[in-house]
């Protein structure tokens, strides 16, 4: 996913937000799967403004601008959702640090290991907690159903995270 199309997204779902309502919701909801800081979500907004998938639908106080998306930015989802092959996310430093453990001594292994299992016990439980503070039954600013899948993959992943960094403790030698 890039940045782009996530915050494009997230306009064709939620319209007339601002870049600070966006901000908020992209960290809820997205944040668990890709990163963004503020300046790098109001720099892509512009982007968009320019490329015309996005529009400027209203204007407030202090410069308070809400969006939405153009039927080219509607095009331009739809065209990413349906005719391009996500790439596969294949950069985890964590995991690429497994592989160099044997450098460390057998105690020091142990304790990066039970660091990732409790790492990924706090997400599950984060996201188990967001999870139960959101009323799925109505729109959550429109992010129901579909984040609440996305919500279930993250609950997922955290729990495989910690169960393989327990079975790898097991497979190091006291």
């Amino acid at each position: 996913m890039s940045l782009r199309h996530g915050l494009l997204g997230l306009i064709v779902e939620v319209p007339g937000r601002s870049g600070y309502d966006l901000l908020k919701i992209f960290e809820l909801s997205l944040g668990h799967v890709w990163s963004a800081t503020q300046s790098q979500l109001y720099g892509e907004l512009g982007k968009l403004a320019a490329d015309g998938l996005i529009e400027v639908t209203s204007e407030g106080p202090r410069g308070r601008k809400e969006y939405g998306a153009t039927p080219a930015g509607r095009d331009e989802l739809r065209h990413w959702l349906t005719e391009t092959t996500p790439k596969p996310a294949n950069r985890d430093e964590a995991i690429l640090r497994v592989f160099f453990l044997g450098t460390l001594e057998a105690d020091q292994a142990r304790d990066y290991l039970r660091e990732q299992g409790e790492k990924a016990a706090r997400g599950h439980i984060e996201l188990a907690e967001l999870d139960a503070s959101l009323d799925w039954e109505h729109d959550n600013d429109g992010l129901a159903p579909a984040g609440r899948i996305a919500l279930e993959y993250g609950k997922r992943y955290m729990a495989m995270r910690r169960e393989w960094a327990e079975w790898a403790l097991e497979q190091i030698e006291p």
